[in-house]
């Protein structure tokens, strides 16, 4: 699944805070006249979205609470590429609104509040490790810390020699580690992640789910998507199934099971998106 060909623009763009924004007074009465609710952290009203004939997104509705780790599921080409592009204003939905944290998705500064990552990360090959993370933390006015960083480096178990190499000498593994390093460095309340488990071994996503269960027991808000259902079900206060860019779910892991009496996360998953008269 891709979040875009400019992947590294894009994570410094959706990362960086305090950057002012500059819309039409148009858009700031739209933004100003739509309901909102900071106890959401997303709150997606019924996006539409087609590329030519395509449709991508089909009146898709879905709300995420903050302070809770969310679970996207679809198969390829679903449709999580297009809400993530949407969500953060890659791509403008052809009608539907969005809120981050009560704000219009449309205005930079509701994006001041979350840190991205999507799946094909790939930071600048030119960089060291700690001239990158210095980089990204410097974008979002977070002042860099040996200790914060060491401390995440174990945590991910990533050695610390990795700041002093060339991101280009870097695993996928490495790579991975590297942008939730900064994602969860950055301390944003909103973390979005797209397949953040892809390229880690089995150590590394145990580490990793850990990771975010901290960052829940701390306030912040995780949504993420990802094939690996069992992940899905272990980390997920809440979840959504999207199939053919209409939502077909949401809901809790054992909710799901439930609806479909079924005996695992994988067997729910496809009786749902086979269920043509599913939904949410």
């Amino acid at each position: 699944m891709r979040a875009g060909h400019h992947s590294m623009l894009s994570f410094a763009h959706t990362c960086a805070a305090g950057v002012h924004d500059i819309r039409s007074t148009a858009l700031l009465t739209m933004a100003m006249m739509t309901s909102r609710d900071p106890a959401l952290a997303i709150n997606c009203n019924r996006l539409s979205k087609r590329y030519g004939a395509a449709v991508a997104l089909q009146h898709f509705s879905l709300t995420v609470t903050a302070n809770q780790t969310f679970g996207l599921v679809g198969m390829n080409g679903a449709g999580k590429t297009t809400l993530i592009k949407c969500l953060l204003d890659f791509s403008e939905a052809d009608s539907g609104q969005i809120e981050i944290f009560g704000e219009s998705s449309r205005l930079t500064s509701s994006r001041s509040r979350l840190a991205f990552l999507p799946e094909r990360f790939n930071p600048p090959f030119y960089l060291t490790g700690k001239d990158f993370l210095r980089y990204m933390l410097r974008l979002q006015e977070v002042v860099y810390r040996d200790i914060d960083v060491e401390r995440l480096f174990l945590a991910l178990d990533l050695d610390l020699s990795a700041l002093a190499k060339p991101v280009r000498a870097f695993s996928k593994g490495m790579t991975q580690k590297l942008g939730l390093a900064a994602c969860l460095l950055s301390g944003k309340d909103l973390y979005i992640l797209d397949e953040p488990t892809s390229g880690l071994d089995p150590k590394a996503r145990a580490l990793l789910k850990e990771q975010l269960r901290h960052a829940r027991n701390e306030g912040k808000t995780t949504f993420f998507t990802s094939h690996a259902l069992a992940d899905v079900d272990e980390l997920c206060d809440q979840m959504a199934v999207i199939h053919r860019g209409e939502l077909r779910f949401a809901g809790t892991p054992e909710e799901l099971r439930n609806r479909h009496s079924a005996a695992s996360l994988e067997e729910a998953f496809l009786a749902c998106i086979e269920d043509h008269s599913a939904a949410a």
